[in-house]
């Protein structure tokens, strides 16, 4: 009986392209260069900096400017969190019929915690996640799963009673190593993916179908 529902972060719980998009773009006007589109960022944002900066101005970890670029970009985000950030759609009904039936919730995101704890904090969420595991909490990051055992022991439930909520193929990858259930979700970033071939236990295109897979009756 699943007892714990855990989320990635950015692409399933919360929808951050848009202020993730914001700081590039501030890097961009900077540098007398027009903005780029959501469109274009959004499909990358699981991939954090990295995958912004080669949307924004087409450089890789290995470029000379790149690290310098990556702490500016940070920093920048640092400062913008949650101006258009918000919950995905019918993330809020979810958490309430899982709270109101007695099941634990908490996010496991690659994020750093400098971000993802004020950010949580800031869209009124941190008080009820019951754990938040950063991309720098236990030295690991997704894929591996050690990320979501340490979330599992910080809230005192089994894996194996734990589903793991994820919009990229490393999610269902360190769910599937923790021994947890894994749902993959079609309306986060993706990554160029298919959600259907990550060999999760189940794919859903809203965050409340997710109660069809956890034994619990909507309200």
């Amino acid at each position: 009986m699943i007892k714990a529902v855990l989320f990635d972060l950015d692409g399933t719980f919360a929808d951050t392209a848009p202020d993730l998009c914001y700081a590039l773009n501030l890097m961009r006007t900077a540098r007398g260069l027009a903005p780029v589109a959501l469109e274009v960022t959004r499909p990358v944002t699981s991939m954090g900096a990295r995958g912004l900066l080669n949307a924004g101005f087409g450089i890789q970890p290995d470029h000379p400017d790149y690290q310098a670029m990556r702490d500016e970009f940070l920093d920048l985000y640092e400062q913008n969190l949650c101006h258009e950030t918000v919950l995905f759609p019918g993330t809020l009904e979810l958490l309430a019929v899982v709270e109101s039936r007695g099941l634990k919730w908490g996010i496991v995101t690659n994020k750093a915690e400098r971000f993802a704890l004020p950010l949580l904090e800031q869209l009124h969420m941190g008080s009820r996640a019951a754990c938040m595991i950063g991309g720098d909490t236990t030295g690991k990051l997704k894929p591996h799963p050690e990320p979501l055992l340490a979330a599992s022991r910080k809230i005192a439930v089994a894996p194996g009673a734990c589903v793991y909520v994820g919009d990229d193929q490393r999610d269902i990858d360190a769910g599937r190593a923790a021994g947890m259930m894994t749902i993959a979700v079609t309306y986060g970033y993706l990554n160029g993916s298919d959600p259907a071939a990550w060999g999760a236990d189940a794919v859903i295109g809203h965050p409340r179908e997710l109660l069809d897979h956890l034994g619990v009756c909507r309200t």
